[in-house]
């Protein structure tokens, strides 16, 4: 029970994180890359000043930093970058997509292949976030974008994976961030993005990188190692839906017939994937 809240916590940060990042982008109080760098700095500050506190250490010149502080990279820069040309439910689509299969491929190579119930929960899971994030109308999908959204789908799921080496997750999250921080900033900014953020686009993403994205991390580093990998990456088709059940309570947005049957299919397949089924 107590691995099961912690990893719905988790999940929940997740989706707060996303829904703080809509705020601030739709609203235009941030463009997406500014969003992201200020995001990793107020994690980096943050989780450094934490292990600070505890009296810990940061591993910064460990050799996990090259797998986690480079993953994280990729993921924050392939998730900011997609945004500027994909539809937003499209994007999460591609991201968790590429998740799963990556997950499931790395897993299948270095350790026990994924059983027939776990791929069916995990495909059953998929095809309920896909009726609910499909958009509506005609899809045009763009090639850059899609790349983009792939390499982070990719990089999120090698962050996931070496996560469950860690030893000690809070320091090893807060040297991940801060590692991180110049590579994604130098490359945001080399590929011309605009900054324009107001105080609230700050604040937002200060609340996204020191919150929902540096402690969440930590708690997602801190659940992994008592995880099966397949587990792990199913459990994350959730968050999509969280966040869309997050802007229908608090963003005011309509629960739509749609979004029900779709949440259904996905908790089924996530149930199905990771709940143990015993004979009595």
């Amino acid at each position: 029970m107590r691995l099961f809240l912690l990893t719905a916590l988790t999940m929940c940060a997740f989706a707060a994180n996303s829904i703080l990042n809509r705020l601030a982008i739709d609203s235009g109080a941030s463009d997406p890359a500014g969003f992201a760098v200020v995001r990793v700095l107020a994690g980096a500050v943050v989780l450094a000043g934490l292990v600070w506190l505890r009296a810990g250490h940061l591993p910064l010149r460990n050799r996990r930093r090259i797998a986690g502080a480079g993953a994280l990279s990729l993921y924050m820069i392939g998730f900011s970058l997609a945004y500027l040309t994909l539809d937003a439910g499209l994007g999460a689509l591609i991201l968790f997509g590429v998740v799963q299969v990556t997950m499931f491929a790395v897993t299948s190579v270095t350790a026990s292949a994924p059983t027939f119930r776990q791929i069916a929960g995990a495909a059953i899971a998929l095809v309920g976030l896909a009726y609910v994030l499909w958009p509506s109308g005609a899809v045009q999908v763009d090639l850059s974008g899609a790349v983009l959204m792939t390499a982070a789908g990719v990089g999120w799921a090698i962050y996931s994976l070496v996560g469950r080496s860690e030893p000690d997750a809070l320091a090893g999250t807060a040297a991940n961030f801060i590692v991180a921080l110049p590579v994604t900033g130098l490359a945001l900014l080399v590929n011309g993005a605009d900054w324009q953020m107001t105080g609230s686009g700050y604040l937002l993403a200060a609340i996204s990188g020191g919150v929902t994205s540096g402690m969440g991390y930590a708690l997602w580093y801190r659940v992994l190692p008592q995880l099966a990998p397949t587990t792990a990456a199913v459990v994350q088709l959730s968050v999509p839906i969280i966040a869309i059940l997050g802007g229908v309570l608090l963003l005011g947005e309509v629960a739509s017939l749609r979004l029900i049957l779709g949440a259904s299919l996905v908790l089924g397949g996530i149930a199905l994937a990771v709940l143990r089924l015993t004979p009595r």
